[in-house]
């Protein structure tokens, strides 16, 4: 299985880009995800678009309809990964991919298959049903599939700690109940304890998402003492204007990436260990 994260020291963490695919038209991704490479993103969270998702807010729902709408579903999305992850020296891909939208009608063994068979490097199934936890498991235990699991920092201990152990990819904390690109109140750095108790559980790398969308959140994000931030809406938006004006979606990535790089202002009070009740 890949290693997601590597290679970061303190106070810079990875960093995690959400798209959908098809949007930009799959074809244009392509170079995207070569530039993402390019930049130093670890990772490409993609998701095979799917409507009206209960967490996503209007910027990634606009998104999904715009990729559903030029027609793309699970099919094209294994074939996209398979043409341009073998050219991917250091991006992983996870993907993302809704139950009820994409999976449901498929056999669950042979679709997880046909994932790792496409050379995505990691799965996170949306909306999984409880009752099939354990056929997913042993779905992805046998096809060698490295899993993100999902928890909240209010979600009950157990759960917390099962996301923690089942995970062999990274676990994805999202920081806020709520819909795509809403913040934690007290911040992301306040998150410290949870990521500390998740810790407990794994030795995969815990990656924070929603509400993430300047330099400061990632640094926020690191001093957390996470190993990643996921930034989602933010340039999911990005995308939407580029397509708007008829602009580069490469280039207003590639710029909003950089903008989120910790500086050395950033990464020193990142270094900076936040106290926390024993």
């Amino acid at each position: 299985m890949a290693d997601f994260f590597t290679g970061r020291g303190p106070g810079r963490p990875g960093l995690t880009l959400f798209l959908n695919a098809g949007d930009p038209p799959l074809d244009e991704l392509a170079e995207v995800v070569h530039m993402l490479d390019e930049e130093g993103v670890d990772c490409l969270e993609l998701a095979v678009p799917f409507p009206d998702s209960f967490t996503d807010g209007p910027v990634v729902r606009r998104s999904a309809r715009r990729a559903l709408d030029r027609g793309t579903g699970l099919d094209d999305v294994l074939g996209f990964v398979a043409r341009v992850r073998p050219g991917l020296p250091r991006l992983r891909i996870a993907l993302l991919a809704d139950w009820s939208h994409s999976l449901k009608h498929r056999d669950l063994g042979a679709a997880v298959k046909d994932v790792t068979a496409s050379g995505a490097d990691g799965l996170l199934v949306h909306g999984l049903p409880p009752r099939l936890r354990d056929a997913y498991r042993e779905a992805t235990e046998a096809a060698g599939t490295a899993v993100v699991t999902t928890c909240y920092p209010t979600s009950p201990e157990e759960t917390r700690a099962r996301a923690a152990r089942e995970s062999s990819a990274y676990v994805y904390l999202v920081a806020h109940y709520g819909r795509s690109g809403t913040a934690p109140p007290a911040g992301h750095a306040a998150l410290a304890p949870v990521v500390a108790g998740l810790r407990a559980h794994t030795n995969s790398p815990i990656a924070v998402g929603f509400g993430v969308s300047t330099r400061s959140h990632v640094a926020a994000v690191a001093a957390s003492g996470a190993d990643a931030a996921i930034v989602g809406s933010a340039g999911v938006a990005r995308v939407e204007q580029a397509l708007d004006e008829e602009g580069s979606v490469t280039t207003a990535l590639r710029d909003f990436v950089r903008s989120l790089q910790p500086g050395p202002d950033e990464t020193s009070k990142a270094n900076t260990p936040i106290r926390t009740r024993s």
